[in-house]
């Protein structure tokens, strides 16, 4: 299923929705608070804006609603350095809203986004996107619980990379609230998963959904992409290509807030990839940027580095025990 990256267009696009966030000044809870902060958010939108800083050409498509919050929302993107020119306004239709409960253990969500302009996505917009031949396009599992449409759009584009030679991403993104039932989320996600040349999933998340409660056990429900990047929380990421296994530890963190942890994982991971790192690499960066998202309020930090600082620390690992042994990488059993 390899697919080669192809020279020429947008070097990533990542589909989904993004949407105004509410979050209380200061830490506090939301019963607590008596300021909050507006800014936006979405999975999607937080890879972007990564990439974008560590200097990847990002573009963000996805609907916004023809109101203030939707204009707020492109706004924000370009500020960050994110390319919205694929981004469509919706007449007559509102951008969605959530509000988020910070607190170190995990925030609470509270999501006000049935009908927003995003559910209208369809497999017509995936060609649109398609006809700019992104290098690298990124989704998660959050679009297609959005509605049947959004579904069809996640497919399509997926299907019309094969044509053009771009590489697909997924990250599973398990959000119970989203879907009616776990059972249809498992057999959705792991279908589209499956079509995919790289896939990021929690190990609690395949654990909830497949039974998987091993690394190895979610490579095997997933024998198709390229590589299946397996997260165990703080504990260690680990990568699995063709018949080999890669574990890089996670660094020590003093967690603020975890939200947005996983997108920034991401966002490293792809960018390693795009610049040549290798395997070990690859999940040191997706470590360090995920480490940097947990230290900050905000689901997107600043970068603690340069960018060409941070990828010498994920190329060389030397803060990692061990880097560089050959007991880092093993064939997969």
């Amino acid at each position: 299923m390899t697919r080669p990256v192809v020279e020429g267009g947008p070097a990533v696009v990542c589909l989904g929705e993004t949407m105004a966030q509410i979050v209380p000044i200061d830490g506090l809870r939301l019963h607590e608070a008596s300021a909050c902060a507006f800014g936006v958010a979405g999975a999607e939108s937080n890879v972007a804006i990564s990439l974008s800083r560590l200097g990847t050409a990002a573009f963000w498509a996805g609907f916004v609603g023809d109101d203030p919050m939707g204009l707020r929302v492109l706004g924000e993107l370009r500020r960050h350095g994110v390319v919205t020119k694929l981004a469509r306004t919706m007449p007559g239709r509102r951008t969605g809203v959530y509000f988020k409960d910070p607190a170190p253990e995990g925030s609470d969500i509270y999501y006000y986004r049935s009908g927003s302009a995003a559910t209208l996505m369809d497999g017509e917009y995936a060609e649109r996107i398609a006809a700019v031949r992104p290098r690298w396009i990124h989704l998660t599992g959050v679009t297609p619980a959005l509605s049947e449409n959004c579904r069809e759009a996640v497919i399509s584009l997926i299907e019309l990379a094969g044509d053009t030679g771009a590489s697909v991403s997924f990250d599973v993104n398990y959000r119970p609230s989203l879907w009616p039932a776990r059972d249809a989320a498992a057999q959705s996600l792991m279908a589209i998963a499956d079509r995919c040349n790289v896939v990021f999933v929690g190990l609690d998340e395949a654990q909830t959904l497949w039974k998987s409660c091993t690394a190895g056990a979610v490579r095997d429900h997933l024998p198709s992409p390229d590589v299946v990047v397996v997260k165990d929380g703080g504990r260690e990421a680990v990568a699995f290509r063709g018949g080999r296994r890669t574990a890089v530890p996670a660094l020590p963190v003093d967690v603020v807030e975890p939200v947005g942890a996983g997108d920034a994982f991401a966002a490293g991971w792809i960018h390693g990839a795009l610049v040549g790192l290798d395997e070990a690499g690859c999940l040191r960066l997706g470590h360090l940027l995920a480490g940097a998202a947990m230290t900050s309020l905000s689901d997107v930090a600043d970068l603690p580095t340069a960018p060409a600082a941070l990828v010498a620390r994920a190329k060389h690992g030397n803060e990692w025990p061990g880097h560089g042994s050959p007991a880092e990488a093993s064939p997969h059993p």
